[in-house]
C-alpha cells in the first residue's frame, strides 16, 4: 500500500469501486498545520457528481442487502487486519493533515478499529425477537432490515474515528454508504478507501465523495438516500436536521458542546489534575468531549488552580510528529484565529488571564504553524463568552461556585449538553450529578467521558438532534427498520 504524501495533487473520489477525477475546477488546499505546507488539494465537487455517487450506491444496495451477514462482515475483518498492518503509516497521515500528536492519532485510530470490530458482531446485534402464541395459533416476530443508501458528513477534528461511528455499522447491516469527509482533513479517509479497494469490497457498497454545501444539499435532497449522520456545529446541524425532516430522512446530528467539569472539595487533586489537562488541552482542545469550563466548588479553587498552572506549564507545544511534544497546533489558520479572538474577548470581558497561550507564537520555530498554547482564565463569570460559547481550542475558563447545586444550575443554564464530569470522593455527590445533570455523556472522576464502541455516543439539548445516537445498539437501530411479522397457518 502506497502511503506517500500526495505533493499537492488533487484528491480523487471513490465511486462504484473506482477512483474518479472530479470534474470541478474548485479546490481547497489541505495544509499541514504544523508547517503551512500544502499536502494535497480537495476537489469541491458538484451536484452532478453527488447524484452519480448516489446512483452507484443505490444500484449496489440490493445485491449487498441479500448478501448473508457472515459474508458481509468478512470484509470488515479484512479491513481491520489491514488497518493494523499499516497502523504506523496511517497514524502519521492523521498527524500530518490535522496536527494532533502521534500519540493522539494512535488513540483515534484505536477507536476507529474498535468500531470496525464492533460492527463485525452484526449477526447477533441485528437479531430481532419473537413471541409465540400471541393468540391461539398465531405467532409474532420482529426482524430488523436494512433501508438503502445512508451517508455521513464528517468533521475535521477526528477524520478517522467519526466516520467509523457510522459506515461500518451501516454496511454490516446491509445498507450501502457514502462518506463525505472534511474538505480540510480528507487524506486519512482516502487512505482508508485505498485499503477498502485492495480488500475487494464490492463496488458501490462504500463510496467517497469530496465537496462542500452543494454536495451535502444534493445528498440530503435526493429521494434515493434514506439517512444522514452529521458531526459538526449546532448551527449547521440544525439546518440539516430541519431539511432532513422536511424530506422524510432519518438523521442523527451531533452538534456543538460546552462541557462543564465540576471539582468538589473532596476530590483527589493530584489524580484529578492530569485528567483535566488531557480533557482541556488534548487534541489542542478540538474535540466535542473536551473540557469547556472548569467549575471549582468552594475552597478547592486555589490549591487546584496552582497545581493546574504548575502542571500546564510543563506542556511542550510543537509539531505533532515529534514524540517529545505534548500538544500540536490548531488544525487550521481559521481555527487559530478564532481561539485568539476568544482569548482577547475573555480579557475584554474582565476575566483574569493567568496563563497566556499566545506566547508560544514567540518561538521562531512555530511561526509557520497554527499554534496556540494552553491558556487558563480565572475570575470567569458564567455569563462571559468564554464560559458560554464553544471555543474549540486549548482554553480553560475557571468559574468558582459555592456548592454543587450552584454548579448544576450553571450547567443547566448553558444551551449545550454533550458531556459533563464530576471529580469527587462522595458517592452521593456523584449519584446526584449523574441523576440531575442534563448531558448525554457523564464522567465520574473521568476527564473525557468518551463511550466505547459498544455504547452509544450520546448528547442532549443543543448538542444532539435526532432519536438514535451513533455506536452501540442505537446505531444498529438507526441503520435498520423493525418489520413486524404476524403468522398463522391453517390445516
Amino acid at each position: 500500500m502506497d502511503l506517500e504524501y500526495l505533493n499537492s495533487e488533487i484528491l480523487k473520489n471513490y465511486i462504484n469501486g473506482k477512483w474518479v477525477d472530479s470534474t470541478t475546477d474548485e479546490t481547497r488546499d489541505v495544509i499541514n498545520p504544523a508547517s503551512g505546507e500544502v499536502l494535497a488539494k480537495t476537489p469541491i465537487c458538484t451536484k452532478e457528481e453527488a447524484l452519480e455517487t448516489i446512483k452507484a450506491a443505490k444500484e449496489a444496495f440490493w445485491k449487498w442487502r441479500t448478501t448473508p451477514a457472515q459474508s458481509r462482515i468478512r470484509y470488515l475483518y479484512d479491513f481491520r487486519d489491514a488497518l493494523e498492518e499499516n497502523f504506523d503509516d496511517l497514524v502519521e497521515v492523521v498527524t500530518k493533515e490535522h496536527g494532533k500528536t502521534l500519540d493522539e492519532s494512535r488513540g483515534e485510530y484505536r477507536r476507529a478499529i474498535e468500531n470496525v470490530e464492533a460492527a463485525t458482531h452484526i449477526p447477533s446485534l441485528q437479531m430481532g425477537y419473537n413471541f409465540e402464541e400471541i393468540a391461539s395459533g398465531i405467532d409474532e416476530m420482529v426482524i430488523k432490515q436494512p433501508l438503502g443508501v445512508f451517508f455521513c458528513v464528517a468533521p475535521f477534528n477526528f477524520p478517522v474515528m467519526v466516520p467509523a461511528w457510522f459506515w461500518p455499522y451501516a454496511i454490516a447491516t446491509g445498507n450501502t454508504y457514502i462518506v463525505k469527509p472534511s474538505d480540510q482533513c480528507p487524506i486519512s479517509m482516502v487512505k482508508q478507501f485505498e485499503i477498502l479497494d485492495e480488500i475487494g469490497l464490492p463496488k458501490g457498497v462504500v463510496n467517497l465523495l469530496h465537496g462542500g454545501p452543494e454536495v451535502v444539499n444534493a445528498l440530503v435532497e435526493s429521494p434515493d438516500t434514506v439517512g444522514l449522520s452529521f458531526v459538526g456545529s449546532t448551527k449547521v446541524g440544525k439546518l440539516l436536521y430541519k431539511k432532513c425532516g422536511e424530506v422524510g430522512k432519518r438523521v442523527q446530528v451531533q452538534g456543538g458542546a460546552k462541557n462543564f467539569i465540576t471539582i468538589m472539595p473532596d476530590a483527589n487533586i493530584d489524580r484529578t489534575v492530569p485528567n483535566l489537562i488531557t480533557s482541556f488541552f488534548g487534541n489542542a482542545g478540538q474535540r466535542c468531549l473536551a473540557g469547556g469550563v472548569l467549575l471549582t466548588v468552594g475552597d478547592v479553587h486555589n490549591p487546584l488552580k496552582e497545581k493546574l498552572i504548575e502542571s500546564t506549564k510543563q506542556i511542550k507545544v510543537g509539531d505533532g510528529m515529534d514524540e517529545d511534544n505534548h500538544m500540536g497546533p490548531l488544525a487550521s489558520e481559521a481555527g487559530m484565529k478564532k481561539v485568539l479572538e476568544y482569548i482577547q474577548k475573555g480579557i475584554d470581558e474582565g476575566a483574569t488571564l493567568v496563563l497566556d497561550g499566545r506566547n508560544v507564537r514567540d518561538d521562531e520555530s512555530l511561526k509557520n504553524g497554527f499554534y496556540v498554547g494552553p491558556t487558563i482564565f480565572e475570575n470567569v463569570s458564567p455569563e462571559m463568552s468564554i464560559a458560554q460559547e464553544e471555543i474549540f481550542g486549548p482554553v480553560m475558563p475557571i468559574v468558582n461556585v459555592k456548592n454543587l447545586d450552584e454548579a448544576i444550575e450553571v450547567i443547566h443554564n448553558n444551551p449545550y449538553g454533550n458531556a459533563s464530569s464530576i471529580f469527587t470522593s462522595s458517592g452521593k455527590s456523584a449519584r446526584d450529578y449523574q441523576y440531575l445533570v442534563k448531558a448525554g455523556n457523564i464522567g465520574i472522576n473521568i476527564g473525557v467521558a468518551a463511550p466505547i464502541a459498544t455504547f452509544p455516543f450520546s448528547g442532549m439539548k443543543d448538542s444532539f438532534m435526532g432519536d438514535l445516537h451513533g455506536q452501540g445498539k442505537s446505531g444498529i437501530d438507526f441503520f435498520t427498520e423493525d418489520k413486524v411479522v404476524i403468522t398463522r397457518w391453517f390445516d
